[in-house]
Order: structure tokens, then sequence, then C-alpha cells
């Protein structure tokens, strides 16, 4: 009886069996180190020049194919992967018996050299071999056949709750958080050459701010006392211009008591810089520097995304917000009142709480009409004061404008930033108006946080600052519409 015809329980049954097998013949199965000298892809990459040569190579073994006296399989390591031919009268009786008690899943090293078979395969040829892990449990089994895969392990549900097994069977998972951490060092290494500072801020806060969301609570058992985790880092990062930093910035964990969706997980990384002495009309060009740049690192400016054609290499648009809204929703939005903004919703057939106030009904308005239009890179700008707290009123004397910008790729929203708002008295009013949306049930309503106020008062000089949502880059850059499929353990309904 093959293994995939035995239930899960014989599978394992019969694999401890061969792990007391090995025992009883003397191997230690998990050993403690293995010397490796070369990686799968390297030798592939460079086959013509080492042939015959030597090397040790270690992987999990993914394919075998035992022949009697002499054996194929394929070791994968996280390069790739490359083919072993073990032979007995190479190895010896007793390692060839030992072996012969290894499946799919188990981790072996090989030393041998390299030669190519006769179809042209770059393949190692074992003379000596360590037993460096018996599995217990299997590992699905992708079978392929004249190029094509089968029974592949795609269910997205059991592979998010399955990393490790997703990891191991889809080879292009592996790339795809590779290239995140390629992408991450590139936005650290971009703003490093441009004198920013690299700091860490309290993930547990006593008051949540920085954005409009709800949090989650938790308690400290010691100080007796409620925390929240940060939903931001903003209050914190601006804190420290004001300290006499003239540039900062944090990759941060945040967490948000929200929704799951496409877009959204509640634990979720994220990018914030602050700048003294500018503006968001130089964040905007910054932004676009600082995109354009780590796109280039890890591949190029003209990208595919779920079919979309996007063209990084070109000037990113710049459209003030109510233009956008006013061309979709056919009317001049700047002059509407939250009864004006709900027609157009039931316009345009928007399902909408009764209970949303005028932010939320233009924040869904814009998600509803105009994002899912601005496929190439858009910087939406100049938005209202009542949805943006912490924004600096426009220069141009519009008293319910704030410089603002929102970046906007394939649909989807990148980027947030503003001309910060460093007048102490005009912050204090902000957040009391927002304390008043919380009292009339806006739970993701800005609180009021005095010690922030009271280090506005002691001087905050102009600034730029700029959140941008790294899980949403990384999306782009890999070419994934889904958020789940670039954080390695998302969250995840209970599955019992």
């Amino acid at each position: 009886m093959t293994e995939e015809h035995r239930s899960l329980q014989q599978i394992i049954d019969f694999r401890l069996e061969k792990l007391n097998k090995l025992r009883s013949n003397g191997v230690n199965p998990y050993p403690y180190t293995f010397a490796v000298s070369r990686k799968s892809a390297e030798i592939i990459e460079n086959a013509d020049k080492l042939v015959n040569k030597t090397v040790s190579v270690a992987g999990r073994i993914m394919s075998l194919r035992k022949m009697g006296k002499a054996a194929f399989c394929h070791l994968q390591d996280d390069a790739g992967r490359i083919q072993i031919y073990v032979r007995r009268d190479d190895v010896g009786e007793k390692k060839y018996t030992n072996f012969k008690l290894l499946d799919i899943g188990d981790y072996l090293g090989i030393e041998g050299y390299i030669f190519k078979t006769k179809t042209g395969e770059t393949s190692v040829h074992a003379e000596n071999l360590t037993i460096l892990s018996k599995s217990i449990r299997p590992i699905p089994i992708v079978k392929e056949k004249e190029g094509e895969e089968f029974d592949t392990f795609a269910d997205k549900e059991l592979r998010y709750r399955n990393r490790h097994l997703d990891l191991i069977v889809n080879q292009h998972v592996t790339k795809t958080f590779i290239k995140r951490a390629k992408i991450i060092s590139s936005v650290r290494n971009f703003l490093d050459k441009n004198q920013f500072i690299e700091v860490e801020t309290p993930i547990l806060q006593p008051l949540y701010g920085g954005a409009n969301a709800r949090p989650f609570l938790t308690h400290h058992n010691s100080l007796d006392r409620k925390l929240y985790l940060r939903i931001a880092d903003e209050l914190y990062l601006k804190r420290l211009i004001i300290g006499g930093f003239d540039k900062v910035y944090e990759l941060a964990k945040n967490f948000r008591n929200e929704g799951v969706d496409r877009n959204h997980n509640p634990e979720f990384t994220s990018l914030e810089f602050y700048q003294a002495y500018v503006d968001y009309q130089y964040m905007m060009d910054f932004v676009e520097r600082l995109v354009r740049a780590v796109a280039k690192k890890v591949g190029n400016l003209k990208i595919t995304w779920e079919n979309l054609k996007i063209d990084l290499s070109k000037k990113f648009e710049r459209k003030p917000i109510f233009s956008l809204l006013s061309e979709t929703a056919g009317a001049d939005v700047s002059k509407l009142n939250e009864k004006d903004l709900q027609k157009v919703c039931e316009k345009n057939k928007i399902e909408y709480s009764p209970n949303s106030n005028y932010g939320q009904l233009l924040d869904l308005l814009m998600s509803k009409l105009v994002e899912p239009q601005l496929i190439q890179p858009t910087f939406v700008i100049d938005y209202p004061k009542a949805i943006s707290p912490l924004a600096k009123q426009h220069r141009d004397g519009n008293p319910e404008l704030v410089e603002r910008f929102e970046l906007f790729i394939g649909g989807m929203e990148f980027a947030n930033a503003f001309s910060e708002l460093n007048d102490p008295l005009d912050q204090r009013e902000r957040f009391e108006n927002q304390a008043k949306l919380s009292q009339a049930g806006d739970v993701e309503a800005h609180p009021i946080d005095e010690n922030f106020l009271q280090a506005v008062e002691c001087g905050m000089p102009p600034m730029g600052g700029v959140g941008i949502g790294i899980d949403r880059l990384v999306m782009l850059l890999t070419n994934n519409r889904w958020i789940k499929d670039v954080i390695l353990f998302p969250t995840l309904r209970d599955g019992n």
C-alpha cells in the first residue's frame, strides 16, 4: 500500500516505525549540524564550471524514486531544488539501507560531485549521505507530469493556516516573502541615504492616536491600568521632531480593531516618516521618488497588478478630492451637507448607515465612486478639515480644507500625508470636535491627547509627515491582490 492510500494515523505510525528502525541501526535521525558548501541555485547556475567538483548540499526531500540498488530524489533548500543520485555501491550497504527508510519531507545532507544526466539535468552524485531530520507527519505532495502540476496545495484557507506547508510546497510563496524583505530593506536604505533617523516608539500606549480607527484594548496587571495597542505611531514621532530631530522614521507594527478584507488585516506594517521645515508638496515629490526607487530596486517601473498595467515611471498625477468626487457624483460635493451626501449615496445605490456622519459619508463615496478609477499613481489632495484632524489648514485661505494627500494606485490607497498641524490652539479645537463625534457614536474618532497637546504647546516646527502601508506596497510589487498573501501569518477566524 502506498502512503497516499493510508490514513493520516497510519502514515504517522508507519513513519514512527521507520524512525525506530533508524535508531536501532545506530543512526541519530536528528543530528546537530551539517556543513553546506553550495546552495541548489548556485550549483545549477554554474553547472558547467562545477561538473565533477565535490560539493555538500542539504535540504528537504521533495520527490523520491527508489530503484533497487539506486535512487533519485530532489532536495529543496531556500534557493530552489536540485536532483540527487544515490547508488548503493557508492554510499555503502548500511547507509543505503537507512536511505531506503526515508520519505518525502525528510531532511538529507549529501556530499558528492556534480554531473549532468542524459537528459541534461544538473545533479549531485552522492558519495556520502547524512540523515538530518526524519519527518513524522507527511507534507502535501504536488505531482508533476509533462510540465503540469497536479494535486496542488492551493486552498487559500489551508495555506494561511499552515504557512509552513505553504512555503514548503509553493516556491512562489517563498519568493514573495524574500521579495518582501528586499522591499523593506530598500525602503530603509532610501530613508537612511536621505539622512532620516530610524527610531522605535511604544506599541503599548496609554492613549491611542494618530489615525481614525478603533483600537485593541488590553490591561497591564502590575500597573493596574488599561493600555491600547497602537493604531499609529504619528504622535510619538512628532514629539521627537519637537524634541529636536529633523528627520525620523519608523517601520512599525500597528493594530486596528476593524474589518478584515482583501486590503485590511488587523495587524499590519506601516512606515511613517516626518521631516521638519517641509510641507505636503515636498512630501509628494519625496514619496514619488521613494516608490519609484524601491520598485526599480526589486523589479521594474512598468508592472502588472491583477491584469492592471501600471506605469510608475511617469510623474504621478495630482487631483483635488472634491474635483474627483464632483466628476463622479454629478454634483459639486464641496457644497453638500450630510443629508445631501446621503442623497448622493442613494442616487448611486450605495448603502450607508443612517448614523454615518459627514466624514464617514464622504469617505464612503470616495471609496465607492472614485478609488476604483484611480489606476495609475495619483495623489488625491486637499481634503476637508472635518476628516483630517491632524493636518494644517490650506494656505489658499479656504477654512474648510487642509493640506493633505493620499496616494492611490490600482484603485487602492497606499499613503496618507499632511502638512502637519503645529498650531496648538487649532489642534486642541480639532481634538475637541473629534470628541463630539465620539460622543455621537463614532468609534473611530480621534481622542484628545493632552500629553501630545502639551508637547505641541512647547513649539513644533512646520513639518511634513507621511504614512505608507508596507503590506500594500509589497502587494503591488509582488503582483498579489490579497493582503493575506504578503503577511506570513495573517489574522484568521477561529478554525475550530
